[in-house]
């Protein structure tokens, strides 16, 4: 697509006063993570929600028991027939099954002109329930094809270790990961990568903001009592690039972010016999 054309999607779009997010990602029929997730929390922000479906899922509160995978040429002509009618002014990136899916994920990005700034990448390599959601040769491609093009990564600990190669990471050594993190990414020429690890996992359940000019900051963060964890990760990212599209400045995107999961948390009610979703559109109730 021209600059010609992209101005000109861009241009009708602003005339909707309507702002518009995509998500890419796989789909969980209990609707707690993926696809589903994201659309609720984008509709609980007043943001219309496209998506792209990278996988099938057979799962349940319970947990994982399948991926099917979508063709990768199923998802390049999603993700192009969507460019050539709408251009999101976000994108929201969670799990993409296969080292094929990152591919066309990086090559919609790099050639869709979207501010990578407003780019958020929740890198789910395994389920909460322990199954592999990203192989190794997904994860390579991730580190060296998607980096390059997202300005916000939302790892866990676990995820963030196995994005720099390190061993298990304690809180103290979780900064300077986030700044390997970073490394990668500008080695692909990426300056603009925001790093939040997110830390459901510590004793306290803080998160940390790495942000490109290299400044630090540790987000207090409060464990709510609940059986309504599934999908937190999901929703947390994508509660992130709502308020990057609303220009709030990047701490307090990340801390509204919280508000709203911690918010949704504290709604929630019981869905199934396992782990089940937050309520994401407690705002609408």
């Amino acid at each position: 697509m021209n600059e010609y054309a992209q101005a000109e999607i861009h241009e009708r779009n602003k005339v909707s006063g309507q702002p518009i997010a995509l998500t890419i990602a796989g789909f969980d029929p209990s609707s707690g993570a993926g696809i589903t997730a994201d659309l609720k929390v984008f509709a609980a922000h007043d943001i219309y929600g496209m998506a792209c479906i990278t996988a099938l899922t057979v799962q349940s509160t319970l947990g994982v028991r399948r991926v099917e995978p979508v063709a990768p040429e199923t998802i390049r002509e999603t993700l192009a027939c969507l460019r050539d009618d709408v251009m999101p002014a976000g994108v929201k990136i969670g799990m993409q099954a296969t080292a094929e899916a990152v591919t066309e994920t990086a090559r919609f990005l790099a050639e869709s002109g979207i501010d990578r700034r407003r780019v958020v990448l929740d890198p789910v390599n395994r389920s909460s329930s322990g199954g592999e959601l990203l192989s190794s040769e997904g994860l390579a491609r991730l580190q060296s094809e998607l980096l390059a093009h997202v300005g916000w990564i939302t790892p866990n600990v676990e995820e963030l270790a196995q994005l720099t190669a390190d061993e298990p990471l304690s809180r103290a050594e979780i900064p300077l990961a986030s700044a390997r993190l970073q490394n990668l990414a500008r080695q692909g020429g990426n300056p603009d990568l925001h790093v939040v690890v997110t830390g459901g996992h510590l004793d306290r359940p803080d998160d940390f903001l790495l942000t490109p000019d290299g400044r630090e900051s540790w987000l207090k963060g409060e464990r709510v009592e609940t059986q309504s964890t599934h999908g937190t990760g999901c929703a947390f990212s994508s509660a992130i690039l709502c308020q990057l599209m609303r220009g709030i400045e990047a701490k307090q995107a990340v801390t509204n972010a919280k508000a709203y999961v911690t918010a949704a948390l504290r709604a929630a009610y019981p869905v199934g016999q396992g782990k089940g979703p937050m309520h994401h559109l407690y705002r609408l109730g």
